[in-house]
């Protein structure tokens, strides 16, 4: 059998087997919970709010909910990855998949079956309470999930090799912070998920143009929203064809990317780079 995949086939066994510790961790089942009731308080106190568009009036909460979505698949499957191997580096576990022959690309591969197997309890826990409570969640029926799923699967290309990148490249877990959670945070920010992007500055619309949180929203948003809402966005239009190209052209540069980052942080591992770490990290902490 060949060895690579062998290790993928291995590394998968070892992601499908964290994801289901996780489902069953008294610990990330009080996040799972936590994380629903917060998101769906919010949006059950904002029920009878509209938000207003020139002459036409929305529903709140078809317009908070794709742009949660899109937040969870962008912040999660970055940061979570990205501090995961951050962590790994310095507590050894890295080195230690070093020693097997294809180690690193058997753990990898474990890294990205749980974090995106991580994403179906965190959509049921929303979407399925949603549905149910709020009047009106999915306009568009069967075909507006079905854009869901297809928005999910390239936000999940287009976004999980960035948080491995991230995650290979960042000096130290303690600089996670300026390397990667206040740059993400700021990106967000301007990506139009939680602010109209028409109220932002035309230069700010352009340059979040050019990143995939941008388009991952977009996507959402002509999921969830009333075909009317397109005629509000930039271009007049959903940009369907524009959404697949710009997360599908992430999606390569992440995947041709992140491999060499991955392979130089291979290169890197070793028994004195880890004790290092170890020290600098204690160093934080005096």
């Amino acid at each position: 059998m060949n060895p690579v995949r062998n290790a993928v086939r291995t590394g998968a066994r070892r992601g499908w087997f964290e994801f289901k510790q996780s489902l069953r961790s008294p610990q990330d089942q009080g996040f799972y919970v936590f994380m629903a009731l917060a998101i769906l308080g919010y949006l059950f106190m904002n029920r009878n709010n509209t938000v207003d568009f020139d002459q036409a009036s929305f529903s709140y909460i078809t317009l908070a909910l794709p742009g949660i979505l899109a937040g969870l698949i962008a912040f999660g499957l970055v940061m979570g990855p990205g501090y995961a191997l951050a962590m790994e580096r310095e507590d050894g576990t890295l080195l230690r998949a070093k020693a097997v022959p294809y180690g690193i690309v058997g753990h990898i591969s474990g890294h990205v079956v749980s974090n995106t197997l991580g994403l179906v309890p965190t959509f049921g826990i929303i979407l399925v309470p949603a549905a149910f409570i709020f009047d009106n969640v999915m306009p568009q029926g069967g075909s507006g999930w079905l854009t869901v799923l297809g928005v999910t699967i390239l936000g999940i290309l287009a976004m999980l090799p960035l948080g491995l990148a991230l995650g290979a490249s960042v000096p130290s877990v303690q600089k996670m912070g300026t390397w990667g959670m206040l740059p993400f945070v700021g990106l967000i920010a301007i990506s139009g998920i939680f602010v109209p992007m028409q109220s932002l500055w035309a230069w700010v619309q352009v340059v979040a143009q050019f990143f995939p949180v941008y388009w991952l929203a977009l996507g959402m948003r002509s999921a969830f929203l009333p075909e009317a809402f397109a005629a509000y966005e930039i271009g007049g239009s959903w940009r369907t064809g524009m959404t697949v190209a710009v997360l599908l052209a992430w999606a390569i540069v992440g995947l041709v990317v992140a491999p060499r980052l991955l392979r130089r942080m291979a290169r890197r591992q070793s028994g004195s780079a880890v004790e290092a770490a170890k020290e600098q990290a204690l160093q934080w902490v005096r």
